[in-house]
């Protein structure tokens, strides 16, 4: 079955519009892709690289390099940890342990059982100057605590947006998705 429907390839062939070269648009068909399924399946990964005329393995060497594109399904959030030195240094892990309880996650798994958490932990997330931080769907949230780590999983699970440190967030991450690949504004 096909990932882009009629109006979904209409949106994928003005982004490809918008590059002089046709391979730049890769990254935000990903997120359009992922905008869909949650994730970027084979079949996502073929289609973007039809739409390029490339080779689904060009495609997908860049969908495995970057962290954001997810290679397998996800929960309706997706929760990141950084827990490199200066986050670990001022909690991280603790923080990355916190949100794992609160998502109800048991040793091995990424995602909750009731398919709303995914949580994973990050190498950094560039915002060592609000250490520790944590993304949720992709909004930073910073100096964060294990008790704030609860609470803002606890507000998700309540149908609630949690306001990040900076600007505005996203409805949940397939919203994200769809405004990093340009077709949808944060509004």
């Amino acid at each position: 079955m096909a990932v882009l429907t009629p109006e979904l390839r209409a949106q994928a062939e003005a982004i490809v519009a918008r590059y002089p070269r046709p391979r730049s648009a890769i990254l935000p068909l990903l997120y359009l892709v992922q905008s869909v399924e949650g994730w970027v399946s084979p079949e996502g990964l073929r289609e973007v690289a039809e739409l390029l005329g490339l080779r689904t393995a060009e495609v997908e060497a860049v969908a495995t390099f970057y962290t954001m594109i997810r290679p397998r399904p996800t929960g309706r959030h997706v929760v990141n940890v950084c827990t490199n030195l200066s986050c670990a240094l001022r909690g991280g892990r603790d923080v990355y342990a916190a949100a794992r309880e609160a998502a109800g996650l048991r040793p091995g798994e990424e995602s909750s059982a009731d398919g709303l958490f995914t949580v994973r932990e990050e190498e950094c997330l560039g915002a060592c100057d609000g250490a520790p931080v944590m993304q949720v769907d992709f909004a930073n949230h910073e100096r964060v605590t294990p008790e704030r780590a609860r609470e803002l999983l606890d507000a998700l699970r309540r149908g609630e947006v949690p306001a990040p440190s900076r600007g505005a967030a996203p409805r949940d991450f397939r919203h994200a998705c769809r405004i990093l690949a340009g077709v949808e504004d944060l509004a």
